[in-house]
């Protein structure tokens, strides 16, 4: 599993890099984390440019959501909102909209300020407009206030409240991607069922078509537990 993180600031010691960066160190074993550093690079969105050659950053950006299995993002608030660099980001990976690699995808938000709140509305702003684009997104939050006194020295985060609470996150977050496989794989083995259905020329119902073959109904947590797909 593949899980890519967007830090909303573009400062290279940004609280909300260290904050994803005590993230990924939760994350499974075989579960890869990656940064995505590239916000800064991306043009201002404009219809103009979003042609059928986009700027290589926008394509590249496309093609790394879509190749991850989930995304987090940590971001700051910058006047009660989303920062600018962010929000284009989204813009661009948005489109377009039927097709986007944004769509279905397993996200999570949290955020860091030097204030008192956290960037709480920020991140609510920002699951708003992640929602909007068609992202499955966790309906979680952790405002990380105060965000130069919150970390340890190891860069783990030192409230014990909001520790466990980003444990959790990154705990759901594996979950969705997970069942979004699961769910993705039944889909695609429907398909296929459908289409050798239609070529046998006796199309049936896709589940009825494969009754043989048990559906992927479950996905092992490695922990001996088992997550169950509705």
């Amino acid at each position: 599993m593949r899980v890519l993180g967007f830090s909303g600031s573009l400062r290279r010691d940004s609280y909300n890099r260290k904050l994803l960066q005590a993230a990924a160190h939760l994350f499974p074993t075989r579960v890869v984390f990656e940064l995505w550093p590239g916000i800064g690079d991306l043009p201002a969105y404009s219809e103009d440019l979003d042609r059928a050659e986009p700027p290589a950053t926008v394509v590249r950006l496309r093609c790394d959501i879509a190749d991850a299995d989930a995304l987090i993002f940590a971001t700051p608030e910058y006047n009660s909102s989303v920062p600018g660099g962010l929000k284009n980001a989204l813009d661009w990976a948005s489109r377009p909209f039927a097709t986007s690699a944004l769509r279905r995808e397993p996200v999570a938000v949290i955020g860091a300020s030097t204030g008192f709140f956290g960037a709480v509305w920020a991140q609510a702003e920002l699951r708003r407009i992640l929602r909007a684009c068609g992202a499955q997104v966790l309906d979680r939050q952790l405002p990380l206030a105060r965000a130069a006194e919150a970390f340890a020295r190891d860069g783990s985060l030192a409230d014990p409240e909001l520790a466990a609470a980003l444990v959790e996150i990154v705990r759901d977050l594996v979950r969705l991607a997970r069942s979004k496989e699961v769910s993705d794989e039944n889909e695609l083995r429907d398909r296929v069922c459908a289409h050798a259905a239609r070529e046998a020329g006796a199309y049936a119902e896709p589940r009825a078509a494969c009754a043989e073959t048990p559906l992927l109904s479950g996905v092992n947590l490695g922990n001996g537990s088992w997550l169950t797909a509705d």
